[in-house]
């Protein structure tokens, strides 16, 4: 069975070196949370500090990406991509390796923070490298595959980090050294994508022309219709277990095979990016039809009355998202030149770390005001319900707004 049989005629990018070192570049960012979210409670005693305290390992990561991705984007589109992923892999690797070699919990928490500085400069600049190599159908099967890599990487090295963390507390952490070889195969296999002689306005201008982009309604749309997934699968991921648990009379190992499923639609529909977009003359429609998975994904896990229910519908929410945050992501790269594609990916990627963190808290809000009326369960299925639809109208909203808005000059069909 050959690759394109699976992803479809475009499928031999993955034989090319420069998406090879794009695709190992992109081995680090998907492993921020995940590799270190399983040892926390194993990290108290070595850092002696309380479970409540060793959670900032996680805070530090995530809080610099915020404000710092939009920065890497227009340094990116004034120095080029490759110096700042480079950057970027480095410190990655720096901040996370030398956690194994200190004790003090300061300077742990510190080392996180440059992760999460370092973080800006990887998934962002990748997406954006991504653009600038391939255009059309190959465009959005490199990004599909990208997209379903890290869902493999999230699979396969959490196991990996609890295992060793037996072994060692510092040994888990080894495993960012990795960004050391990735960084030595993106120099080498990497050539710079990004012509610079466009880039002499210099940074401010630059800002200046990526809000004057963004000002536009169809581009506008289509950022803000790329943090509209996060809604449903950050609300999935924030309570399939009290769904499972408490409202279906599962056990948390259950819990985890919706999570395992899920993420297995996530990798299908992002491996299908690509053959969408050969069979579709806009690219909006699949968007569409995606919306409506994720938001009816969402509600089945929420009000499902047995186990079955809920693996149907978080297979579903997994299969909307990849395909969505796939195609999301390869029209946003076409809306903006060359010279303004860093900044304009990164402040759409921001948006969807915006969207990632207010969800969990706006949620949380409505399950604390509906539960002395309704019981936490349905509580949780009301903010469930209303999060899936928040979704789908604004999906459906954003999309129309970009269907009947003029293109951008430099967008590709």
């Amino acid at each position: 069975m050959s690759v394109q049989s699976v992803v479809g005629e475009n499928g031999d990018v993955l034989y090319e070196r420069r998406f090879q070192a794009l695709l190992a570049a992109n081995l680090l960012a998907p492993l921020g949370i995940p590799l270190v979210s399983p040892l926390l409670e194993s990290l108290s005693g070595p850092f002696g500090v309380s479970p409540a305290r060793v959670g900032l390992l996680v805070s530090a990561y995530t809080a610099p990406p915020i404000l710092l991705i939009p920065v890497a984007g227009i340094l990116a589109d004034r120095v080029g991509r490759k110096p700042v992923l480079l950057s970027g892999i480095l410190l990655y690797g720096i901040g996370g390796s030398a956690i194994a070699l200190t004790t003090d919990f300061r300077v742990a928490v510190g080392l996180r923070l440059l992760q999460g500085v370092a973080f800006a400069g990887l998934t962002a600049i990748i997406i954006t490298s991504l653009g600038d190599v391939y255009v059309g159908a190959r465009e959005a099967t490199a990004q599909g595959l990208r997209f379903m890599s890290s869902g493999v990487y999230q699979a396969v090295f959490p196991p990996i980090a609890g295992a060793l963390v037996i072994v060692a507390w510092q040994a888990p952490f080894l495993i960012y050294a990795l960004a050391f070889p990735v960084a030595v195969l993106v120099y080498r296999w990497f050539p710079e994508p990004m012509d610079r002689s466009a880039t002499d306005d210099g940074p401010s201008a630059g800002v200046r022309q990526v809000f004057g982009l963004v000002r536009r309604p169809r581009v506008l749309s289509l950022v803000v219709g790329r943090a509209l997934p996060m809604l449903p699968w950050v609300g999935f991921l924030t309570y399939n277990s009290l769904v499972v648990v408490r409202g279906i009379g599962g056990s948390p190992a259950e819990a985890g095979i919706l999570v395992a499923v899920n993420s297995t639609g996530l990798a299908v529909g992002g491996s299908q990016a690509g053959r969408i977009t050969e069979r579709f003359d806009s690219r909006l429609w699949p968007l569409a039809a995606a919306n409506l998975l994720l938001g009816g994904g969402l509600v089945a896990v929420a009000y499902a009355p047995v186990l079955a229910v809920a693996v149907a519908g978080a297979a579903t929410l997994g299969l909307g998202f990849g395909v969505s945050l796939s195609l999301y992501r390869s029209v946003v790269t076409g809306l903006a030149p060359a010279h303004l594609r860093g900044g304009l990916v990164s402040f759409s990627e921001s948006g969807g770390r915006v969207a990632s963190t207010a969800t969990p808290v706006a949620m949380g809000a409505v399950v604390a005001a509906a539960t002395p009326a309704f019981g936490t369960v349905d509580a949780v299925r009301l903010a469930s319900l209303g999060t899936a639809a928040v979704a789908v109208v604004g999906g459906s909203l954003v999309l129309a707004v970009a269907r009947f808005s003029p293109p951008t000059p430099t967008e590709q069909p």
